[in-house]
């Protein structure tokens, strides 16, 4: 079956400095994978061009077979949510506004909002636990309660793809695990970046491993995030682990002294 997005031979580079060299991802409908790596490896980049904030400088993104560079920015609304790293500081908006926005992909040509619209982004907002903050403006929240928020807009999106970068950033750990529960319950096709591989193992059903702008591994989270292939590209000591329910999951510790 052929993936809802399909990214090939994405390459990239900002001046001289080459961040993205030959990168290939894919998601299929309902399948949550997650970009993990060091800083600098190019997650962020690849991010932003699977929904053409940034354009490529060679490679194509499908999305269910077509061509994103094909598509207006109404119909990539449609299909595909974003919650970006720079979420503006000022917006002079009430929460239960930032949640709507979340909601124009789907208006009318008149653009007013509709009681499914409401229903929607008051629903949201209950599923991560920012309803509370609903008359708030969104400039004075806590970074937490930013994401909180962020989160719902994107669950108001109703869309076909995520793309998540950070999405756990500012939370802390039981609300880590409430809002990766909640991208897993929504059904879509999800590629989220995610420093956290205790997370990236427990919620993603397979992990690219982006380092030197290349990806090294790709495939489910057992088999890829190795204690050697993590060790090494952290440049940490690593110590894995299977939990309870049968989770790989890791202990770093700072790399041995040599002599």
């Amino acid at each position: 079956m052929r993936p809802l997005l399909e990214a090939t031979g994405l390459h990239h580079a900002f001046g001289t400095h080459a961040v993205l060299r030959g990168v290939d991802i894919t998601a299929g409908e309902g399948e949550v994978v997650g970009l993990v790596g060091p800083n600098g490896s190019g997650k962020t980049t690849a991010l932003r061009i699977l929904h053409r904030a940034l354009v490529p400088q060679s490679g194509r993104v499908l999305l269910d077979g077509q061509d994103l560079a094909s598509c207006t920015s109404r119909e990539r609304a449609r299909q595909i949510a974003v919650m970006a790293q720079e979420a503006p500081g000022d917006v002079p908006l009430t929460v239960a506004d930032v949640v709507l926005l979340g909601r124009i992909p789907h208006r009318g040509s008149f653009g007013g909002r509709t009681e499914e619209d409401l229903a929607v982004a008051a629903d949201a907002l209950r599923r991560t636990g920012a309803e509370q903050l609903a008359r708030q403006e969104f400039g004075s929240l806590s970074g937490g309660e930013r994401q909180r928020v962020l989160m719902a807009r994107v669950l108001a999106q109703q869309a076909r793809l995520l793309l998540l970068d950070e999405p756990t950033n500012h939370l802390d750990i039981g609300s880590q695990h409430q809002v990766l529960t909640l991208v897993r319950e929504q059904g879509a096709a999800t590629v989220v970046v995610l420093h956290d591989l205790n997370l990236a193992a427990r919620y993603c059903d397979r992990v690219i491993v982006l380092a030197g702008g290349r990806v090294q591994a790709d495939g489910p989270p057992q088999d890829v995030l190795r204690p050697e292939l993590v060790g090494s590209l952290y440049d940490v000591g690593v110590d894995r682990r299977i939990a309870e329910d049968l989770v790989p999951q890791f202990l770093f510790r700072p790399p041995k002294e040599t002599s």
